[in-house]
């Protein structure tokens, strides 16, 4: 599932670099759609395990807002995975009668 949302956040990228020429940048230089296209996978899953290396960019405000989205589900979602797998472990379903 932590794949699918990342390539989900690629293809919402994708649309945006294709409706707003220069949302991102590449190496500090605003990039063409096709120019940025071939670079979304890495910089979507970049983001999505916050590593963020600074190398491709968001300057348009609804860029950012996916990535800040983007970033917030990538912690999110592997601590409420986390979570909740450790209380199905905690909780027992059939308990043992104690003499």
């Amino acid at each position: 599932m932590y794949l699918l949302i990342g390539l989900r956040f690629v293809q919402v990228s994708r649309l945006i670099a294709q409706r707003v020429p220069g949302a991102f940048l590449v190496r500090g230089t605003p990039a063409d759609y096709d120019a940025v296209v071939p670079l979304l996978r890495y910089y979507s899953f970049v983001t999505l395990t916050s590593l963020g290396f600074g190398d491709i960019t968001p300057v348009h405000p609804v860029a950012r807002s996916m990535t800040v989205l983007e970033a917030l589900i990538g912690v999110l979602y592997p601590a409420v995975l986390i979570a909740r797998l450790i209380s199905l472990e905690g909780t027992d379903p059939h308990p043992s009668e104690h003499f």
